[in-house]
């Protein structure tokens, strides 16, 4: 199980309004971005959210690997977004894949301030089980 974990949340993202609440366009982004980055889909599902008092509704779009998940989620009426790409290392490292496909999606969403994280999941024995 050792691998990978990358998370970014997007703040204020100049990028175009459909890239936060086009659901269909967001999820074929997405796919194309795993194909780019050298990774392997088995399964997608996007999901758009109704529109609320406090404007459009965003989207979440999943992608399932081979090696593991993209996760997209937005919120248009806050112009920002979070990512989550976690990618297993099981019989290859997929580490430099998984940077490329965030740095494909933090420039499709163009965030003027972005949280990033990486953690290494499964690193050996000594990593405390639940």
């Amino acid at each position: 199980m050792q691998g990978l974990h990358l998370t970014a949340d997007l703040h204020d993202c100049r990028c175009a309004a459909p890239w936060l609440t086009d659901a269909p366009l967001l999820g074929e982004r997405c796919a194309r971005a795993v194909r780019e980055a050298g990774l392997q889909a088995v399964g997608q599902l996007v999901h758009a959210f109704p529109a609320t008092a406090e404007g459009p509704g965003g989207v979440t779009a999943t992608v399932l690997l081979a090696e593991s998940h993209l996760c997209v989620h937005t919120w248009p009426e806050r112009r920002g977004a979070t990512l989550d790409v976690y990618v297993c290392n099981f019989g290859a490292d997929h580490s430099a894949k998984a940077q490329a496909l965030m740095d494909t999606l933090l420039a499709l969403f163009e965030p003027q301030r972005v949280e990033r994280h990486a953690l290494v999941r499964g690193a050996g024995p000594e990593v405390a089980r639940a």
